[in-house]
């Protein structure tokens, strides 16, 4: 039987050998350095949608966070458990839009992070992973995220999406924006293709 591909996913488990030391290289403090103080000081519950070889995921654990980390490529999935192995990480097999493994579970998280993914989605697949995304919010949740600017590898699905665009879909479904940031890539490599990106933190406008 053919494995199927996720939409979004094209290139990732081809690239895998080289993208997961890529990957590594980059902290969550370089990275998340436009919004981290977003992330909930106390202890807290977080989703981490894309979690790729689970870097981000791990920094937050060792934070004292309860994190899950929804990863669709079994390569990243596999390297994050060995690299970054702890007790407050949960890996899940599970993938926008549709986010169907977590949704089942019907829980609500203080943050979520979606990181590097959204511009793989196209039009139609945004607005229903936002309708997804947004019954994860507890009431006083944050959701970052963030959105990438530039040219892609030809193996690879990408859609160029705007932060206005990005803003307008988030209020259609109750959230308004609280950070709004343009920041260069950290990795050399696109960097140097002048591959840019927007920082988006959201919050319910109003309690469920």
């Amino acid at each position: 039987m053919r494995s199927i591909t996720v939409p979004g996913t094209e290139g990732y488990a081809e690239d895998a050998a080289w993208l997961i030391p890529r990957y590594e290289s980059v902290s969550f403090v370089d990275k998340y350095r436009a919004v981290s103080h977003l992330i909930p000081a106390a202890p807290s519950t977080i989703l981490d949608i894309g979690a790729g070889t689970g870097v981000d995921s791990s920094w937050l654990a060792e934070l004292g966070h309860d994190v899950v980390a929804i990863e669709p490529v079994a390569a990243f999935r596999d390297a994050g458990t060995k690299l970054h192995p702890s007790r407050q990480i949960e890996w899940i097999d599970d993938s926008l839009p549709g986010l169907v493994k977590i949704a089942q579970r019907k829980k609500e998280f203080d943050a979520v992070l979606i990181s590097a993914v959204w511009s793989h989605l196209a039009p139609e697949e945004r607005r229903l992973a936002m309708s997804n995304i947004v019954p994860l919010l507890k009431s006083a949740a944050v959701l970052v995220m963030s959105i990438r600017h530039g040219l892609a590898p030809a193996n690879r699905r990408v859609f160029e999406i705007s932060a206005d665009e990005t803003i307008e879909l988030a209020k259609s479904f109750g959230l308004k924006v609280t950070l709004i940031a343009r920041m260069p890539s950290i990795q050399p490599l696109n960097c140097q293709a002048g591959v840019t990106w927007s920082w988006l933190a959201f919050k319910r406008s109003y309690a469920p």
